[in-house]
């Protein structure tokens, strides 16, 4: 018969509340309180709100505002300006709180705050990391997409089980800029969204969802609608548009998406619901051998 399980002293309680809260001075309330509620309890639904918290603290004020509920799609260092030696700083303090270990050649694969947040919360329930995205180049993306340059407007790609990501940089060359608008180019709010249709065009060719099945034939992609778009930023020559996109229904022939377009952080804009349609290659049946003639 095994020993008892010794029993915290309310010394013991306050000690270990004190250094959490030590560790997290520069965080807000709220962080520190989930932290606490988290070494009492264990629960992972709180590990959401400890690495939000533990990020803010290490960003700058400015860019503190941007981490509300839709703030997963951002970019850790190109959003949010993170570079390698603060990811490890946010990394060590999450690893303290949270009691979890997180393995150096993990860092390279959590680019965005939804990574960060699905991995954190997958070591903290004890399950294995989240499958990792496949990226594609512009070369790659051209190779297997209907639209082509110059009406090709992803430059990188990654393509998750649940989501979709992409990269446009506007270079000030596009043959549409000289008449929109003239001297004053503009990066058009419907091509944006198009741009967003082209990543649901790629997710159809290269995702992996249940119900997606192989062979989604790339000639049979269409656009059918969009609803609840709305455009609340001007994009220039230089802007850097990022993608996001998540699958909301899929049922062939039809496929609903939500996405957004982003530039440094700031929504540009976003779709409540992009519908394509789309089917799958035919099968190639075998031939059927002619009948031999009967002999005479």
């Amino acid at each position: 018969m095994s020993d008892p399980e010794p029993i915290q002293t309310q010394d013991a309680v306050h000690h270990e509340e004190s250094v959490i809260r030590e560790s997290l001075k520069r965080c807000s309330a709220e962080t520190i309180e989930a932290a606490i509620q988290f070494h009492h309890s264990g629960n992972p639904e709180l590990a959401n709100t400890i690495v939000i918290g533990i990020l803010a603290r290490f960003l700058e004020p400015d860019q503190r505002p941007k981490l509300n509920e839709e703030c997963d799609h951002l970019r850790l260092m190109d959003d949010l300006g993170v570079d390698s030696l603060t990811m490890v700083e946010v990394v060590m303090l999450v690893e303290e709180v949270l009691h979890i270990s997180i393995k150096n050649e993990d860092l390279r694969d959590l680019r965005t705050i939804g990574d960060v947040k699905a991995f954190v919360n997958a070591v903290a329930r004890g399950l294995p990391p989240p499958e990792k995205p496949v990226c594609f180049n512009v070369a790659e993306i051209a190779e297997v997409m209907p639209q082509q340059p110059p009406f090709l407007f992803l430059q990188d790609a990654e393509i998750g089980r649940g989501e979709a990501r992409g990269v446009y940089k506007i270079s000030g060359q596009e043959f549409f800029l000289a008449g929109h608008f003239k001297d004053r180019p503009v990066f058009p709010a419907s091509l944006q969204i198009e741009a967003l249709g082209q990543l649901g065009v790629l997710f159809l060719l290269k995702g992996k969802h249940p119900d997606i099945a192989d062979g989604v034939d790339a000639s049979k992609i269409y656009f059918t609608s969009c609803n609840g778009v709305r455009s609340t930023r001007v994009c220039r020559p230089d802007d850097v548009l990022s993608f996001f996109l998540r699958p909301k229904r899929i049922k062939h022939p039809l496929a609903v998406f939500e996405g957004a377009v982003t530039v440094n952080g700031e929504k540009a804009a976003f779709a409540e619901e992009i519908t394509l349609t789309f089917d799958y290659h035919q099968p190639v049946l075998p031939e059927t051998p002619a009948p031999v003639a009967a002999n005479p």
